[in-house]
Parts: structure tokens; C-alpha cells; sequence
């Protein structure tokens, strides 16, 4: 591998999983006595349960790989010493020409087609992002149930987003309901929506929209999705404002080849941009979210609301994307420059990190949408 792989490779086994990585490896090096990781494992592999998975931007010289275009794909990298992950990885993208071959070159029968491990790699491959609360939600909806430490999901975490969700949710409850009790109710309301089985319990809602069993299933964990998004992004606010004053003053130490004097300034700019038309895009797609559910709760016209939820299984998939990039931005940024402290950092890691903020940070073109 090239030194520069070599480095984002190290970079990506320390820092904590983002949207974009999902790190096995660090799983495992930090919580080594954590016997759940054993009774549940990520993968039953034992290459793949110590391995780092990656949503990763398809850069043009890969693009021959694979039989159809593909802006982002599923990466999986494994390790050749677990020790010293300066000797390098082995990778292996999902749909890659050559997968079922190499697969089983590199872990024998256990991502075969229907084989448990395969199961989980496909349920990853179609999340639009490898965000730890919908990964973890994705998978349990589908018969898996990893241990939770591999997820890195804190019970503060889930507290905040609950009674986030409890806000939204609370005119819906009033329409039904009134006014009297409403916030109990929207409790309980709340506790299905993020349950296992979130259609149960909706059932006059279903009706009320008529959809088959099926869209409304999958319509239901895309406005979770939407939900959990919307949170994510409220979140991301403050963090992402203080990335962006960074990104403008930090200046790397140590010499500049020509390469990063005139890559690093031009590279700054288009990340900034980027960031301001991705959080944009986001704002967008929720705002769909927003205008279809007010008009179900305030309007009393649940059409649009209908064809939200038929339509958010797509707009998901962009909206997971989008968020996701911006969250790694935001969330590697705080662990290679936590608050308070600045880390020296040379051209030559900047011009890394940067290159790959500006990979997540591409853009990717929005479903056409019929909900205004």
C-alpha cells in the first residue's frame, strides 16, 4: 500500500465509528473483556468480526470494477496484522466484478449467497449510511441482533433522541387524542415508533392512509428514519459551526511540497461549500417530511402524508447519504481535533483528511420528488 493508504487506514482504526465506518477492529481492541462481543458477534467470521466496514465514494480509477456505476459502495477491510496495521489491509468491495471469488478466497464459505454472514453484508450494503443507531435498528428488524457495544450508542444518546421524537410526534397524538394526556400518550406513541415492530399499534393510521401491509412497513421505518435524522442534524449544528471556524484558521506545521501548497487552500474552500449545500440538501429532504406531516396533523389532509411514506424509502437513501457525510465531517473532525486542544497536524495528514472529506462530501443527484 502507499504511505497515504497506510495512514487513513491507522486513521480509520482509531477514531470511533461515523456514519461512513464501522469499526470492528477498535470494537474489539478497546473492550477486549467484553463478553458479549463473543456470545454476539458482529459477524461469526473472525476475519470480518475484526475488520473495519466502510461506505466509500467510488473514485474513477475503480469504477471498471464494477458491472454498473455506483457512486458509493460497501467496503470491507481486513487487516493483515491486527497489530500493526501499518503492514496494510486486504479489501473487498461489495458488488465488485469479482466478489464471490475473492470472498471466498479471503473468508471461505461465509459470505456465500444465504449464509448468515452474507445476510448481515447485504442488510449493510442497502442502509444508505453505517449511522450506529439505524444499523443497529436495520439489523434487529431483520432477525440480527449484535451485541450493543459494537455500536457505540450511548444511553444518554438514546434518551435525547427519545424525547426529541416525543416532541415531534405530540401533534399527532393531539389530533387523535386532544389535548388531555397528550404527552403520555405520545410517550407510548414514541415506544412503538422506535420498538422492533413499529407498525404494531399503527394500525388506524394504515387505514386511515390506505396502504398495504408492506409500504406502510417500510414507510414507517423511513419516517423513523426521517426522525432520527432530523435529530441527528439538531445535534450536528453546533458541532459542525465550530469545524467550520477551524477549517478556515488551522495551518498545518512543517514543510509544504508544491502538491499541498496548492491543493490545501482551494481544497478548504470546496469543502466549506460542500458542507453549506449538504446540510442545505438535508434541510430539504426533511423539509418534505415536514410539510406532509403537518398537513396530516394540522390540515387534516393525510394524501400528502400517504405519499410521503410511499415515496421515503428513496428519498431515504439520499437523505442517509447526505446526513451521513456531513456527520463524518463533523464527528472525525472532533476526534483528530478535539475541543480545547489542536493537535499539530502536517500538509501531507491534512491534505489526507481533506481528500477524504471531499470524497464523502460529493454530492449525489436527489430523486425527483411529488410531495411539495
Amino acid at each position: 500500500m502507499r504511505d497515504r493508504t497506510v495512514r487513513s487506514l491507522v486513521a480509520l482504526e482509531r477514531s470511533a465509528s461515523t456514519a461512513r465506518v464501522l469499526n470492528l477492529a477498535a470494537t474489539h481492541r478497546k473492550l477486549e473483556d467484553d463478553r458479549s462481543l463473543e456470545t454476539q458477534p458482529f459477524f461469526q467470521n473472525r476475519l470480518l468480526n475484526h475488520g473495519i466496514v466502510v461506505k466509500h465514494r467510488v473514485r474513477p480509477h475503480e469504477r471498471e470494477s464494477f458491472a454498473h456505476p455506483l457512486a458509493t459502495v460497501t467496503k470491507l477491510l481486513v487487516p493483515i496484522d491486527a497489530n500493526d496495521l501499518k503492514v496494510g489491509a486486504r479489501v473487498l468491495m461489495v458488488g465488485q466484478r469479482d466478489f464471490d471469488e475473492v470472498a471466498e478466497e479471503m473468508f471461505g464459505g461465509a459470505l456465500r449467497p444465504g449464509a448468515r454472514d452474507r445476510q448481515v453484508l447485504d442488510l449493510i450494503d442497502e442502509l444508505p449510511s453505517l449511522d450506529p443507531f439505524l444499523l443497529r435498528e436495520y439489523l434487529k428488524r431483520n432477525g440480527f441482533e449484535p451485541a450493543r457495544a459494537y455500536f457505540a450508542i450511548t444511553d444518554a444518546d438514546i434518551q435525547r433522541m427519545y424525547d426529541f421524537v416525543r416532541d415531534q410526534v405530540t401533534s399527532l397524538v393531539t389530533l387523535s387524542s386532544g389535548a388531555g394526556g397528550a404527552g403520555a400518550a405520545a410517550s407510548r406513541l414514541v415506544d412503538k415508533l422506535l420498538s422492533n415492530a413499529p407498525d404494531v399499534g399503527f394500525e388506524p393510521l394504515k387505514e386511515t392512509l390506505r396502504l398495504s401491509d408492506k409500504d406502510y412497513e417500510d414507510g414507517v421505518f423511513c419516517w423513523r428514519g426521517f426522525l432520527y435524522y432530523k435529530w441527528v442534524l439538531a445535534e450536528l449544528t453546533p458541532q459542525l459551526a465550530r469545524v467550520m471556524v477551524d477549517l478556515a484558521r488551522l495551518q498545518p506545521r512543517g514543510p509544504q511540497t508544491a502538491e499541498t501548497a496548492a491543493y490545501l487552500p482551494s481544497a478548504r474552500r470546496r469543502i466549506e461549500t460542500a458542507v453549506i449545500i449538504g446540510v442545505e440538501s438535508v434541510n430539504r429532504l426533511l423539509e418534505v417530511y415536514d410539510n406532509a406531516y403537518r398537513s396530516l396533523t394540522i390540515d387534516g389532509q393525510p394524501s400528502r402524508f400517504r405519499t410521503f411514506l410511499l415515496e421515503a424509502p428513496d428519498m431515504f437513501m439520499a437523505l442517509g447519504e447526505q446526513s451521513g457525510a456531513v456527520q463524518h465531517v463533523a464527528s472525525f473532525w472532533r476526534y483528530r481535533f478535539p475541543p480545547g486542544r489542536c493537535p499539530p497536524v502536517s500538509p501531507e495528514e491534512l491534505m489526507d483528511i481533506f481528500l477524504d472529506f471531499e470524497d464523502g462530501l460529493t454530492l449525489v443527484p436527489q430523486p425527483s420528488l411529488n410531495v411539495a
